[in-house]
């Protein structure tokens, strides 16, 4: 006779959350424990509308209404593993939504605060600043929320393509080194002026 134990129902979508971190991000270098904790206790799904609850764990943007999108789960397990979170960090997440690489990042960091892109100035000093979304130039106030020896970790657009890129704060501003490309929506509040040329 063969016994079968009884198990609880899972609650919410945790099957689909197990799967994305074994085929998205794991297979895709993306293996920090911390890191991998915090996407297994963040539901995606509660970041995103009713209406696109059944896509939350697909493998692409998930658009949110008004412009917004929800990144990829491997993009923001890509900014994560470059920022090297660690829990004496204090994190400002500048961006639109914001909200699930914010409870991402407050599953590892000490100190986690969200602005949107244009109302971070004034926010204090950090020593990680994770910007959810890309930028084609980084504004100069962007190095006043930066500590001394803190960086900075977006998506970077250079001629249409998004990559990941880590900035730090130099006498001249902020300096970056692009990495991989990463599936980054562009936040228009960072988007280069528009110039005429022949």
């Amino acid at each position: 006779m063969t016994v079968v134990e009884e198990r609880p129902a899972a609650t919410g979508m945790v099957r689909e959350r197990r799967a994305m971190i074994d085929s998205q991000l794991r297979v895709s270098g993306v293996n920090d424990p911390a890191i991998l904790a915090a996407f297994a206790a963040v539901p995606r799904e509660d970041f995103v509308p009713e209406a696109r609850r059944a896509v939350a764990y697909a493998d692409r943007l998930v658009p949110l209404g008004e412009g917004r999108t929800l990144a990829p789960a491997l993009s923001y397990g890509q900014l994560l593993t470059a920022a090297e979170v660690h829990g004496s960090d204090s994190v400002l997440v500048i961006g639109k939504p914001g909200g699930y690489l914010s409870a991402l990042a407050a599953r590892i960091a000490g100190k986690v605060e969200t602005a949107s892109p244009d109302d971070y100035a004034g926010k204090g000093t950090f020593s990680l600043v994770l910007v959810d979304g890309a930028m084609e130039q980084a504004p100069d106030a962007l190095a006043t929320v930066l500590s001394d020896d803190g960086r900075i970790v977006t998506g970077m657009v250079n001629r249409g393509v998004v990559r990941l890129a880590i900035g730090r704060k130099t006498a001249d501003g902020l300096a970056f080194a692009n990495l991989s490309e990463i599936d980054l929506a562009p936040l228009p509040e960072f988007a280069a002026p528009r110039s005429w040329s022949f």
